[in-house]
């Protein structure tokens, strides 16, 4: 498994708030990759928590997640605990992201978007007409749940992938699935990432649906 890697220059840029000077050398000296990396997180997005340390290794795992699902990596971003630092889930709320946390991501993406509700529909006819079924009555019963409410949540603008099964049948859902498996193998290696236990990715039609259900969950 290789880790990630970033080159020298942008090594040297771990502050949110870095000297005009520095922003200028990383950006002559570290060509097109360093600047990229520049105006997608210093100069507008803001550092993750998660990578406050080392967030030249965050836009190197943009890079690479962008590449593998075929977006742009500007559309590759974190939320919950390992953007904010703390959980703000109800039932973990003020939970501090540390080794072992999961890795939330998303997406905004109409194209992967639409990918995945293709792959969604497919599935959900293959479940109603008995063509996939169930391991287990367990099992049954998330695929009967996510069956009826990700019609509802394609409608308000997202999916999350992991409501579809993980069959070669379904190739996005597939691929998504493995690229967040070697996603958490490659920060294991990678020295001075974070570690994490798990990554997800929640796909947005757009960046106004992705507010929206953001500001939804803050009530």
């Amino acid at each position: 498994m290789e880790p990630f890697k970033i080159s020298n220059e942008l090594r040297d840029m771990v502050g949110a708030y870095p000297a005009a000077e520095l922003v200028s050398s990383v950006a002559k000296q570290g060509g097109e990759a360093a600047r990229n990396a520049i105006a997608r997180q210093w100069l507008s997005e803001g550092i993750p928590f998660a990578f406050r340390d080392c967030p030249g290794i965050y836009e190197a795992v943009r890079d690479w997640v962008a590449i593998k699902l075929d977006v742009d990596p500007k559309e590759v971003n974190l939320t919950g605990s390992a953007r904010l630092g703390q959980s703000l889930s109800p039932r973990k709320i003020g939970r501090p992201f540390g080794e072992g946390s999961d890795l939330d991501v998303f997406v905004i993406s109409t194209e992967l978007f639409n990918r995945l509700k293709s792959d969604f529909d497919e599935w959900s006819y293959d479940f109603e007409s008995g063509n996939v079924k169930p391991s287990n009555e367990r099992e049954a019963g998330f695929w009967k749940d996510n069956l009826h409410r990700c019609p509802k949540n394609i409608f308000r603008g997202f999916i999350d992938s992991n409501v579809i099964p993980n069959h070669q049948k379904y190739q996005c859902v597939k691929n998504i699935s493995q690229t967040m498996y070697l996603l958490k193998e490659k920060l294991g290696v990678t020295p001075g990432a974070p570690k994490v236990c798990h990554a997800s990715v929640r796909c947005y039609k757009s960046w106004g649906d992705y507010v929206r259900q953001v500001s939804l969950g803050l009530m």
